[in-house]
This record gives C-alpha cells, sequence and structure tokens, in this order.
C-alpha cells in the first residue's frame, strides 16, 4: 500500500507576529502607563526598551509582556520610556546588541536620545559574556546605565557591575549548553535517512508519510527546471548560466531574484542524486559534498532528482565551459562599485573581462542595458577622471569625525550657578541678609553680576548629550592619498556620492564617446563625517 504525504505549507513555517499579540486589556493597561509617563519632570531619566526574542513558545515571555513589563517598571523609577527597540526571531546567542536592526540603530547612532537601557532579563539581552562585556565598556564610556526587571542589574554601583559579570556569565553557560545540544542535533541527523531537520536542498520539499514521519520528496516545478537547464547545458552549443536564468523566470519556474552563480551552485549540488550532504568552504568558494556512513557509503535521503549517470555527465559538462574563464580577482574586477552607474539603465556599471585570439580585454558595462549597452573600453581611464573630478570637488574638505559629548557636567554646573543666583537675589532684597551694611551689599552685588555672566556664558546645547564634529588635521585628499582608490571608493560609496556614465556612439570609431557626470548629494558635508564604530573590535 502506497504511503500517503502531505506536504506542509507555508502557514506551518510562519513566524510570530507581534502585531496579532495585543489585546484590548494590553492596549488599555498601555495607554494607562502613557498617560503617567506624560506627568513626568522634563529632566526625567529617559529610558530605552529592549525587547528580544528568538522563538515563541508556551514557556517564554512574549514581546507584549515583556514591554509592558518594561513601562512599569520605568514607571517604578520615575523613567519616561523615549522608544522600544523590538528584535523579534533574534537569536541573541548568533547576533549581538549592537548588529541587531532596532537595538543597534539606537547604539550606533541614537545615543544622545536616552539615559538607560531597560531588558527584561539578561538572556533576553545578551547570551555571550563578551558581548556582555563590550556592553558594559560603551555603557561606562557613553554614560549609559543598563536595568534588568528580574535581575539584580544597575551599573551605578559596583555591586551591581560585579552582579552583572556573574549573571552574564550563567548565560553564556546555558547558550554553550544549548549550542552543543543544537550540535549533537546535526551530527546525529547527518547519519539518519530520515529528514530530522534543516532546510531542503533545491529540488525537494518536506513531507509526512503515512506513518507521521518527516520525510523529502520532489519539488515538481524543480525537477522540471533542473532538467531542462541539463539538456540546455548538454547541447552541441550550450546555453550559458545566465541565459538559462533568463528562460526560467520567463517560464516561471525560478523566482526573478535568482543568479547565474546560484542557479550554478544549485547544478552542482550532489543532493539531487538524492544523498545527504553538507557546506564545504574551501577559499571561499561554498560547494556542496556527500556525507558517507561508518562504511563508506552515502546516506540516501530521497528519490534523486538526477541519476548518478545524469549527474557526473552534467559535471563534466560544467567544468569543461568553465575552464578558460578570467581567474577572478579576490578584491573584485571593479573599482568604485555603487559610485559608478549607467546614465541610461541607472544600474552599476562593473568590469567584464573577455578573451579574443590570447589577449584579454575589460570594458565597463551596466545591468539592463541590452548587452551591457555601449561597452567602455580602458577601465583605468574611467576611474582616473573620476578620481580627477572628486578630488577637485571634495579634496579640500576637512575630515570632521563624530565625537559623544555628554552634558551631565554642564548640567551640574548650570544647576550650581542657578542656585547660587537665587540665593544671592534672596539677600539682596529689602531686608535681606546682604542689605544690613552697604559693603556686604555691594561685594553681594559684584558677587551676582560674576554668577550671571558665568550663567549666561554656558552654551544650551552644552548641557545636552550630542554629537559634535571635531576636525582631525587633514583633508580628504591626503585621507585619499594614503588610502588610495580603495579609500576614496569606500568614502564616495558611504556619503552617497554617483557619477553618471554616459555612452555616445561615434561614426566611424569602435569605441563609443564616455560623458560624466559627477553627483554630489547637497547634504555632503554632513555625509562626510566619520562615524567611530565602537563595536569594531568587538566583530
Amino acid at each position: 500500500m502506497a504511503k500517503r504525504t502531505r506536504t506542509r505549507g507555508a502557514t506551518d513555517r510562519t513566524q510570530y507576529a507581534v502585531d496579532t499579540e495585543w489585546t484590548k486589556a494590553d492596549l488599555a493597561l498601555l495607554e494607562e502607563l502613557k498617560r503617567a509617563e506624560a506627568l513626568l519632570p522634563d529632566d526625567a531619566p529617559r529610558a530605552l526598551l529592549s525587547v528580544r526574542l528568538s522563538v515563541l513558545t508556551d514557556e517564554t515571555t512574549s514581546p507584549v509582556r515583556q514591554e509592558l513589563d518594561l513601562r512599569m517598571l520605568a514607571r517604578e523609577r520615575g523613567s519616561r520610556v523615549v522608544g522600544v527597540a523590538s528584535d523579534l526571531n533574534v537569536s541573541a546567542t548568533k547576533v549581538p546588541p549592537w548588529r541587531r536592526k532596532e537595538l543597534g540603530s539606537w547604539l550606533n547612532n541614537r545615543a544622545p536620545e536616552f539615559d538607560e537601557i531597560l531588558f527584561w532579563k539578561l538572556d533576553r539581552f545578551v547570551r555571550r559574556l563578551s558581548d556582555l562585556s563590550t556592553v558594559i565598556d560603551w555603557c561606562l564610556k557613553y554614560g549609559k546605565n543598563l536595568v534588568s526587571k528580574n535581575d539584580s542589574i544597575d551599573l551605578t554601583t559596583t555591586a551591581g557591575k560585579i552582579m552583572v559579570t556573574i549573571v552574564g556569565g550563567i548565560a553564556e553557560i546555558e547558550a554553550a549548553n544549548t549550542s552543543t545540544r543544537v550540535a549533537s542535533l546535526w551530527e546525529y541527523t547527518k547519519t539518519q535517512s530520515e529528514w530530522l531537520v534543516g532546510k531542503p536542498a533545491y529540488g525537494y520539499e518536506t513531507a509526512v508519510d503515512g506513518d507521521g514521519k518527516t520525510i523529502l520528496v520532489i519539488n515538481e516545478t524543480a525537477y522540471r527546471a533542473l532538467h531542462w537547464s541539463r539538456k540546455a547545458a548538454m547541447r552541441e552549443r550550450p546555453a550559458s548560466a545566465r541565459r538559462m536564468v533568463k528562460v526560467l523566470v520567463r517560464a516561471s519556474l525560478c523566482e526573478s531574484s535568482l543568479t547565474a552563480s546560484t542557479h550554478l551552485r544549485r547544478l552542482r549540488n550532489p543532493a539531487l542524486m538524492g544523498y545527504r550532504v553538507e557546506e564545504e568552504k574551501n577559499g571561499g568558494v561554498r560547494r556542496s559534498k556527500i556525507v558517507l556512513r561508518s562504511d563508506g557509503k552515502p546516506i540516501r535521503v530521497a528519490e534523486g532528482v538526477f541519476t548518478e549517470d545524469e549527474f557526473y555527465s552534467l559535471q563534466e559538462v560544467l567544468d569543461g565551459n568553465g575552464k578558460n574563464q578570467p581567474t577572478r580577482n579576490p578584491e573584485g574586477a571593479t573599482r568604485f562599485l555603487g559610485v559608478l552607474i549607467c546614465h541610461d539603465c541607472v544600474t552599476n556599471m562593473t568590469v567584464q573581462k573577455t578573451r579574443s585570439k590570447g589577449r584579454s580585454y575589460e570594458y565597463l558595462r551596466c545591468g539592463k542595458c541590452k548587452g551591457g549597452g555601449q561597452g567602455a573600453p580602458n577601465p583605468e581611464g574611467v576611474y582616473g577622471r573620476l578620481v580627477d573630478d572628486v578630488l577637485k570637488v571634495l579634496g579640500d574638505e576637512p575630515v570632521m569625525t563624530r565625537e559623544y559629548r555628554q552634558g551631565a557636567e554642564t548640567r551640574k554646573e548650570q544647576q550650581r550657578l542657578e542656585q547660587s543666583v537665587s540665593y544671592y537675589m534672596t539677600g539682596l532684597e529689602p531686608g535681606g541678609r546682604f542689605t544690613k551694611t552697604q559693603f556686604t551689599q555691594e561685594q553681594a552685588e559684584k558677587t551676582l553680576d560674576d554668577l550671571i555672566k558665568q550663567l549666561q556664558a554656558i552654551d544650551p546645547e552644552s548641557t545636552k548629550d550630542r554629537w559634535v564634529a571635531v576636525h582631525n588635521g587633514k583633508t580628504f585628499r591626503e585621507r585619499w592619498e594614503e588610502g588610495g582608490m580603495e579609500a576614496m571608493a569606500a568614502d564616495l560609496l558611504r556619503v552617497g556620492v554617483k557619477c553618471e556614465i554616459k555612452r555616445t556612439r561615434v561614426k566611424g570609431v569602435r569605441a563609443p564617446h564616455i560623458h560624466m557626470k559627477l553627483m554630489i548629494p547637497k547634504n555632503v558635508r554632513d555625509r562626510l563625517i566619520l562615524k567611530e564604530d565602537d563595536f569594531a573590535q568587538a566583530f
């Protein structure tokens, strides 16, 4: 009797969505907390709430519950909530706080906007002791505090700093134990013919048989795409991978985002013979290799999309087509990638190498124009003209770096001066302590004038936590002379500078005329400011 199978649908794999979890009671409590927050004084501490969840289960605390608990904690502390950094479906073991989409944006760019970070429990915040140490150093540098609802953590005390280190060590041990269990599961999975965990290779999908076991079955659409690609590659005049992708996308057999390199990697995957495989990286090249049992034989997990003869004959053809391809530059063939764009189709200009009669040629071509448009020969000449134009416009701009300035000390000084001014003004009122003799009144008036001048000299901006731009003594011309084209390309890409390449055919001349137009954002000076990466060493 044939086994019945059921393909798992998208609903079985849906990730948790926080928007659907707010109940009427939750929303009512949220409004109540916001009303209480509106009554806080202007100088109340500003709290950023950090909410994180990797997988929602019955045992985990939902993001809604985390946020409400943290808002109640902020109310108890007299803090105003200025934002919620909600990072869902994010592993604290794999992704440190500064690399998370929401929290990372606050830490790297919005530090002046908050005074403390509130989180539900330390393992909701970090799972590695090294990550915790990095965040603590950052908090001490920027004058921020870490507060946990369910752990005794407070960076304003020595005991709190010790406690956060201890609890962080326990969280790392728990994460290591979890990692060991997961690694053990993967190693066990490699030896089994049943599909236990993981994403199937292209060409297959998971299904459930009549016994309730998860198995792999062939995806019919992928089967058609793979077999058509093999026939196209085995022709007397084989189709290129790019041509294959174009046809498959047009026939709706593959997704529109498919690239030639991804398609070739799919065709080279030995999993298409129905064997279990694992990824192997060799010099940056990703390939899959067959996993062998203890007796040296491969582990079959599904019916093969290709037979062994079909698969290996395809590999011979693909190897033959790739033998004479020019060697790739590890750093990329195109300089100023993302800066040079086509005037007609507004896509990136890239260097394409061709070989004819033993000679190698390089052309700058675009992505959407037919055939890459009129190829622009001599890319180095284009680079040289771009460098000259950029130096003329931006070379003399000073290199400014972003520095963080805290306003706490200035605020204390302002408060001291205000209290002193109030003290002397009260004493100079009729019947006050400084009006009893002419000498004390004159001295008090002189002191009051000095205090008022000091108070007036304080810049209101200096009382705030803020970023300031400081000149480091160099111009961008000097910076780029030291770092070369690579440094200039990185800065132009970061700032958003573009250069349009317009190619015009010239009668009787094979090479087109190249016209270059440099496009610089209006706020280029603000964008040129260098921002120190506080977490660069942590990567």
